[in-house]
């Protein structure tokens, strides 16, 4: 953000919680794993919000099909494994260019919304997928990316830490979120699924004490 674009206000209780930072879930499916060189094929986003006693969930999802960037490669052993078929009619593919800046829109008003600095990404593995989306926003001249630039919370570490899996169907399963194998490799399946587990562990942490939601002063000023 510019200077002008520093939020003044009180922080909501999801922006204390984060160090004003809004935690947004991103989930891609590519066409490899050279964020240089290789295809965005999917991208979604789940916006989080936090209820009245405290506790974060999955607020709204937004995802893109999306077209290969000129150039790009794709390797049929990743579209194998995703299962996109890059000729279908029905795929109603977005050029990165015109996906993306909606996308970060919709991020931005919910970083407005809280009173948030700026958006932090949440993901697992989360640094394959920040990497991608800066070699997009910097592949497409994008301005108004809301994302930390290097800053990002891990599910995949944090699920090892509180559950002591690393993989997503595996960490999903000793959490007791229902996941469908089947389903996988779907960026907005996936995003979903992540933020559930996300917001599982964060919600766990603050019933086990770890956290206080910070609510009084927020209260306090909106009452002012």
């Amino acid at each position: 953000m510019t200077p002008a674009e520093e939020p003044t206000g009180p922080k909501s209780p999801l922006a204390q919680r984060f160090r004003g930072f809004l935690p947004v879930v991103i989930d891609l499916e590519t066409g490899g794993f050279n964020a240089r060189t290789d295809a965005l094929l999917e991208i979604s986003a789940v916006i989080l919000d936090m209820d009245e006693e405290g506790k974060l969930f999955p607020l709204e999802t937004h995802s893109f099909h999306l077209e290969p960037f000129e150039g790009a490669n794709v390797e049929q052993s990743a579209l194998d494994f995703i299962g996109i078929d890059l000729e279908s009619p029905e795929r109603e593919a977005w050029p990165e260019e015109i996906a993306l800046p909606e996308m970060f829109r919709k991020i931005r008003s919910a970083v407005k919304k809280h009173n948030c600095t700026r958006a932090i990404m949440v993901a697992h593995n989360a640094h394959f997928d920040l990497g991608f989306v800066n070699a997009a926003v910097e592949r497409t001249g994008i301005k108004r990316n809301p994302f930390h630039p290097f800053s990002c919370f891990d599910t995949a570490t944090l699920a090892g830490l509180a559950y002591g899996q690393t993989v997503l169907a595996k960490a999903c399963q000793v959490a007791g979120i229902e996941f469908d194998n089947s389903c996988a490799h779907s960026a907005e399946y996936d995003a979903e699924k992540t933020a559930t587990l996300f917001c599982g562990i964060v919600n766990k942490w603050r019933e086990l004490g770890g956290w206080p939601v910070a609510s009084t002063e927020f209260e306090e000023q909106e009452a002012n």
